[in-house]
């Protein structure tokens, strides 16, 4: 793709053709200046098959803000809009509704409230809330969604290899099979939910990060073709980077000769004063392997170096791994809680790709419209009341127990004033009949979620740092029951609404029923 091609196709023109089509829609009937309102959420957490996540991590907006800066209609763009032709052959696309997009100023007329990039989040709950001109806002949703929901499935998969791995480090490795230059995102989300490092060199610049990594098969392989052995791989590895040497050593026989060859150079390098830092293990029994290893470097004389374990692990791999190790160590003569204090998981494809479930099903509905000086709530119906959207402007609360452990989740009318409450309805979403009463005196806190992020066209606040998003993410974390946090069959966390939401939306709903 030639430079100016990829300007257009990552430009303003990164949206749908169905957003363009309502876009002009609305300003051939005099509606595209009216504000409107649209809430960005997600119906249900990911569901990997075999495991399920309880709860999200939220990210990807620093990105879309930074997408929104950058771009809008440009005469290329309007060009290429102008030449699409109807089915009569005439243009589909009006020069009037066309100069209206060139001479506006992309998505200045906007406003956004969202939830910080880093914070755990739930089902229903609204993520983002886009407030401004409707054409413009609707042009928005494809971007948003793209940008937001895949960053987000990226670090909630992340934050869950961050909590079963506990203090070990994990790296990010999924460059090569991430989708395209998507992988920057997908690797830029793993940091911000658990990963400590990435392999990914152009972005871990950009994050003030030092990229990690150790060497290929292919090392071994070059040597072993040209009549060398893999000792002297292992040799030459080690001239070069002396005191960052971290060998791979299942390319031929991992205990049988990786091992000993590592071994020895590792002896090499003691000798002249260097530190070995460790080996890596990429296929077969990495639990076994692992154990055999670990012992293996002990009898040698080297007890602090490192075990860096890859191939195809995700939270559910590397629980089993860690369970066997516990259940096998003591058998074979090891200590299981020394080799897992010596672990790194280097983790790749299952991470960057979500394994399991490649896709959060973010969406984008329209809550309001403002006419005549007043706001006027909208709510799409559907078969199922799963879809029921919750209408009007709202603010999301976090409410904490006694204990200081996030307890719900509670989606509000804008005005309304839950932290100032003395007793609190939690009504379901859906079913009339579940309830909850809180009493606020009994609560450690409850606090707001959406912050302004975006208005009119200029960012508010500083941006977060790596490490303001990973706090948060951590403190979320550390906040949720154990239950949520479990990797099979976790807890459902709550949203619930309201009693003056839940009424809004029964009286939109008895309304539009009515009048089918």
């Amino acid at each position: 793709m030639r430079p100016e091609q990829r300007r257009i196709a990552e430009g303003i023109l990164f949206t749908d053709q169905y957003q363009l089509s309502m876009a002009q829609l609305y300003f051939r009937h005099g509606l595209h200046e009216q504000t409107a309102q649209f809430d960005h959420f997600f119906r249900r957490n990911p569901d990997y098959g075999m495991h399920a996540a309880g709860y999200c991590v939220t990210a990807g907006l620093e990105w879309l803000l930074d997408w929104m800066e950058m771009v809008r209609f440009t005469d290329d763009d309007v060009a290429q809009l102008r030449m699409q032709r109807d089915r009569a052959g005439g243009q589909l696309f009006g020069d009037d509704f066309l100069a209206y997009l060139r001479a506006t100023d992309g998505f200045a007329g906007l406003s956004l409230r969202a939830i910080p990039e880093g914070r755990v989040v739930h089902p229903n709950a609204p993520l983002t809330t886009v407030r401004g001109p409707l054409a413009y806002a609707q042009i928005l949703e494809t971007a948003l969604l793209n940008q937001l929901n895949y960053q987000t499935l990226i670090a909630t998969k992340a934050a869950r290899i961050r909590d079963v791995s506990h203090a070990a480090p994990v790296l990010e490795f999924g460059l090569r099979r991430g989708q395209d230059r998507g992988a920057n995102a997908g690797t830029r989300a793993a940091l911000i939910g658990g990963a400590d490092f990435t392999s990914n060199v152009g972005l871990s610049s950009t994050l003030g990060l030092a990229p990690k990594g150790t060497h290929a098969h292919a090392l071994v392989q070059v040597f072993l073709a040209l009549g060398y052995s893999e000792l002297d791989a292992f040799k030459a590895y080690a001239e070069v980077y002396p005191d960052d040497c971290l060998l791979l050593v299942d390319t031929v026989d991992t205990l049988g000769s990786g091992l000993p060859n590592a071994i020895k150079v590792f002896e090499q390098l003691r000798a002249k004063g260097h530190r070995p830092v460790g080996i890596r293990l990429d296929s077969g029994d990495l639990a076994y392997l692992a154990i055999h290893a670990a012992m293996m470097l002990d009898q040698a004389g080297f007890p602090d170096t490192t075990i860096v374990l890859s191939s195809d692990l995700d939270e559910l791999v590397i629980w089993q791994i860690q369970t066997q190790i516990g259940a096998e160590a003591a058998h074979a003569g090891a200590d299981a809680d020394a080799i897992l204090k010596r672990l790194v998981y280097g983790v790749g494809t299952r991470l960057v790709t979500s394994h399991g479930e490649g896709s959060l099903g973010g969406v984008y509905k329209l809550v309001a419209m403002h006419e005549r000086d007043e706001w006027r709530p909208a709510i799409k119906l559907a078969d199922t009341a799963a879809k029921l959207t919750n209408p009007g402007l709202k603010q999301a609360w976090r409410i904490y127990d006694g204990r200081g452990r996030a307890t719900a989740d509670l989606v509000a009318l804008e005005h309304e004033r839950p932290d100032e409450q003395e007793q609190l309805c939690l009504r379901h979403p859906s079913d009339a009949g579940l309830q909850r009463q809180l009493t606020r005196s009994r609560l450690a806190r409850i606090e707001p979620l959406l912050v302004d992020v975006w208005r009119e066209g200029q960012r508010v606040g500083p941006r977060p740092t790596l490490e303001q998003m990973r706090e948060r993410r951590r403190n979320d974390v550390e906040a949720l029951d154990s239950g949520v946090r479990r990797l099979v069959n976790p807890h459902i966390y709550h949203v619930s609404l309201t009693q003056p939401l839940w009424e809004l939306k029964q009286e939109l709903l008895g309304r539009l029923r009515g009048g089918r």
